[in-house]
């Protein structure tokens, strides 16, 4: 791991270099990529109107959460009046991705792997599979053998992931634009124009009038910037007007650890990803960590037997105690079982701590959590890119 520069800084000044870092990565690759990822979407949407599927791959546990991540946003979308798009998420409990892709791949399918260079060559095992099967291919870091290769520019893996996480979210939201001007998609209805509908707040570029596929293009690779430049932004606000928040936050969970604590992390739908990747991040430094979001069958036997609002606080009331930390990912702050899951760890003496969206909802109003990080936005893939910042730093302010 590249983060030698942080070694010797005091947490403030710490906070401020994981921002500059940041901060330069994010402006130069999507700078260098905004036109490809522009084309890419152009192709995905092709696949996806031809009946193609996307299928995420990851070995190792920080790839497995990005491939669970990019495959609940295309099958569950956020944005409202936007389609359900067919994806499924691919890791190392299904057994040897390779096998997986052997098993699964699709002619018209899109296979995106992560954690190429990190996996004895999985990915890229997996990526060669998928490519022989006619998929469009997708991957991050080089020489793995996909068609699309994007490599961030920086050695911190934290600053990588957090930028893939950003491109992924960008593919989601701007796939859909290619089904707005249904005629530029490949065999499909003739060419006609459409604007972005009630979600044109996304997509400030598109006009009426374009119906070629260049303008098009065009447009999606200025929203690509502008969305790069916005989670750039948020990212400044949420390690900056929480610095605070985030040094006391990880006082408190470092001197939990300490003194032979755990951490626990929850969190619903992509949040829930976040979750896996900070227990992740946290086994990786040697740190005890357990994420309430990773056993389905705890999970549907609990939302069956009593309800949703439970699935967290009876983990909590399982593998809590006094001493510990729980961690809670929200992009709302008003999520019930999140909630619920809070004010049980209260009631056992675990230190708490909560990154929500928006204003803070009512987990920040209220002051549910010891230690609140607010992300001030209400368009949920910032939030959770920014987010993802967050308890990076927080990972790498407890060492």
């Amino acid at each position: 791991m590249n983060r030698t520069a942080t070694v010797a800084l005091d947490p403030a000044a710490q906070i401020e270099d994981l921002l500059a870092r940041r901060t330069t990565a994010n402006e130069q690759f999507f700078e260098a990529e905004s036109a490809r990822l522009a084309e890419l979407c152009h192709l995905m949407a092709e696949r996806f109107a031809r009946g193609g599927r996307l299928v995420a791959f990851g070995q190792t546990p920080s790839a497995r959460s990005d491939a669970r991540h990019v495959a609940v946003e295309f099958v569950h979308p956020v944005i409202v009046g936007k389609r359900a798009l067919p994806a499924i998420g691919l890791a190392a409990e299904g057994g040897d991705i390779t096998r997986q892709a052997e098993l699964i791949a699709a002619p018209d399918d899109i296979a995106i792997t992560f954690g190429a260079g990190d996996d004895e060559g999985q990915a890229t095992q997996a990526i060669a599979v998928a490519r022989s099967r006619g998929c469009l291919t997708v991957a991050f870091g080089r020489e793995t053998g996909a068609e699309w290769e994007f490599d961030p520019p920086s050695g911190d893996p934290h600053v990588r992931q957090e930028l893939v996480e950003t491109l992924y979210h960008v593919l989601w939201e701007l796939v859909h634009v290619f089904f707005d001007h249904r005629g530029l998609l490949t065999g499909r209805e003739p060419r006609r124009t459409h604007d972005a509908g009630a979600s044109s707040f996304l997509y400030p570029f598109l006009a009426e009038q374009e119906s070629s596929l260049a303008p098009v293009l065009d447009d999606v690779r200025r929203s690509a910037l502008m969305k790069a430049h916005e989670v750039g932004a948020l990212r400044r606000q949420t390690l900056t007007d929480n610095r605070d928040a985030l040094i006391a936050a990880a006082q408190t969970l470092k001197a939990a650890l300490d003194r032979g604590g755990k951490l626990l992390a929850l969190g619903n739908g992509g949040s829930a990803t976040d979750a896996m990747d900070t227990v992740a991040d946290f086994h990786s430094a040697g740190h005890p960590a357990i994420d309430l979001t990773e056993d389905t069958s705890i999970l549907t036997a609990i939302a069956n037997d009593i309800g949703t609002d439970a699935i967290f606080s009876r983990q909590v009331i399982a593998y809590g105690v006094a001493g510990d930390v729980l961690i809670a990912l929200s992009t709302s702050g008003n999520s019930a079982n999140v909630i619920s899951a809070l004010d049980e760890a209260r009631r056992r003496r675990l230190a708490t701590i909560a990154l929500v969206g928006y204003d803070g909802g009512r987990i920040g109003a209220d002051s549910l959590a010891d230690h609140v990080i607010v992300t001030r936005s209400e368009h949920i893939p910032r939030i959770q890119e920014a987010q993802a910042s967050a308890y990076h730093a927080l990972c790498e302010l407890v060492g």
